[in-house]
């Protein structure tokens, strides 16, 4: 049993889900040619999808570890990686359902591609990884707002609210980078708005949930 998607399910379009202040902030909306391309590749949506769940818990435990002289960062990354975690066994358990086996894939050359651009020194480096978490979890909450209309219903319900949840973190990492650095961050999110928009729109060999379109 796979994953069913209809592409012609009514549903709200992406935009209803989406605030205006992260539309505003991702320099790009997703391609139609990735939705395509998700579409195609429902089993390897909902694998790559529990990485990146699982992945988002670990960084957020890596900040924790890191920073442990900043308690608004501890608090928000344990609630994040609580949350991430719970999503992935959410995940896992609608894959076993679907008969999808869960088994590793390599990642794609999205979260990469922003990291090698990160400052190597505090607190710098800190506001670096913490404008790159906010893209990541953006352009996620846009991504599922993308697909919840060819979605079938029981994933465009747990996308939903998936879709709420992503979009506080992106809040929170927003947030963060601006409450712990003293010099203005408006630069680096330019900068890495545009980094993150060529990673959308570039080339990829192969289908990832972060990836660009189909090569």
């Amino acid at each position: 049993m796979s994953v069913t998607l209809s592409e012609t399910r009514p549903a709200e379009g992406a935009d209803d889900l989406l605030s205006p202040e992260l539309l505003a902030f991702l320099a790009c909306r997703t391609p139609d040619a990735w939705v395509g391309w998700a579409l195609e590749n429902p089993e390897l949506l909902l694998i790559d999808h529990a990485q990146c769940e699982k992945k988002a818990a670990s960084t957020a435990m890596s900040l924790l570890y890191r920073y442990v002289d900043q308690p608004l960062l501890l608090t928000k990354m344990s609630q994040l990686a609580r949350e991430e975690l719970l999503h992935f066994e959410q995940v896992v358990r609608l894959m076993e359902a679907r008969g999808i086996a869960y088994r590793h894939i390599s990642a794609s050359r999205y979260a990469e591609g922003l990291r090698r651009h990160v400052r190597p020194q505090d607190p710098e480096r800190l506001a670096d990884i913490l404008i790159i978490g906010a893209f990541i979890e953006a352009r996620s909450c846009e991504r599922f707002a993308r697909l919840i209309p060819h979605l079938d219903a029981e994933l465009a319900k747990f996308y939903r609210t998936l879709v709420k949840s992503e979009g506080r973190h992106y809040e929170d990492y927003l947030m963060l980078a601006r409450h712990l650095t003293d010099a203005p961050i408006e630069s680096r999110i330019s900068f890495f708005a545009e980094r993150e928009a060529e990673l959308v729109q570039t080339p990829d060999a192969a289908f990832r949930f972060h990836s660009g379109v189909p090569a």
